[in-house]
Parts: C-alpha cells; structure tokens; sequence
C-alpha cells in the first residue's frame, strides 16, 4: 500500500523533526491551522503507519554503549530462524535485526561498552546452537544518520 501525504502533513513532518517538544498548540501556531486539524493529521499520520512512534530517540553511547558493530549471521540451512530471532530479543545489545539477501541470512546492529565487550555480545550472539557462522564489523563513525526526512520531500 503506497502512502501519500500532502503538503501540510510534509511541513507537519518536518516541524516535528525539527522541534520534536512542539506539542500539538506549537504546531498550530507554526503552521497557521487550527489546533484540531494538526489533531486529526498526527492521528491520521500514526493510523496510517507514517509516525510510529513519539518516544525519544535514546543515543546508545550517551548510555555508555559506545561502539556500534554490524554482524551478519548465517543460519543453519533446513532450519526456522525463529529460535534465533528470539535469542537476539534476550540480548539487549542487539538493537536491531533484519533478515536479509546475500551471503548472510541475517544482519544485526549491535552496542558494546569497548571493544572487548563486543567480544562478549558477539560470544552471546555465537552461542545459540542455530547460528552457523558470524562476521562483525566495527562502525568507526556514522555521518548520515539513520534518517526519513528527505522521504518526505
């Protein structure tokens, strides 16, 4: 199903990037719309599947998590990759988890406090009997953060 928004919902979006603390009052003002119309298009946006959520965006490092490492995993042939998926969800270093194309079967963005803790969590990950195989890269640095906005237009 595609999606579109119009041009009041796109500078809706792009407040809210800008100055997530707007609140629904701010935006109004912003905009120039009435309070109950920025209302209806936020309810209209999260019923929609555009926002998915209002919750901070939490740093891993701020929370002494540091190192960001990606790991691709190869699953044992014949087998669900369930049983992993819920080993991963029992490890919170593992932030993230998509199944993928390719040469792995899985890849994985994971949080460490310094390298030899990554050891530690890739030593977790490892050890649930369904994993085959793992390589892990170390992130040195991230100049385009994960972002929607240029979605947006």
């Amino acid at each position: 199903m595609t999606v579109t928004i119009d041009d009041l919902d796109a500078k809706l979006l792009h407040l809210l990037d800008e100055d997530p603390h707007v609140g629904v009052l701010g935006a109004s003002r912003a905009l120039g719309v009435a309070r109950g119309t920025v209302q209806s298009r936020l309810d209209k946006l999260v019923a929609r599947g555009v926002i998915r959520s209002f919750a901070p965006q939490v740093d891993p490092a701020g929370l002494g998590f540091p190192v960001m490492a990606f790991s691709t995993l190869e699953i044992r042939q014949g087998t669900r990759d369930g049983q992993v998926m819920e080993h991963l969800r029992d490890i919170p270093e593992v932030l993230e988890a998509h199944t993928i194309t390719g040469s792995g079967d899985v890849m994985l963005r994971v949080v460490a406090r310094d390298n030899g803790d990554l050891q530690r969590v890739i030593d977790l990950i490892d050890g649930h009997p369904l994993v085959a195989r793992s390589a892990t890269v170390i992130c040195l640095s991230t100049p385009i953060p994960f972002r929607t906005r240029p979605l947006v237009g």
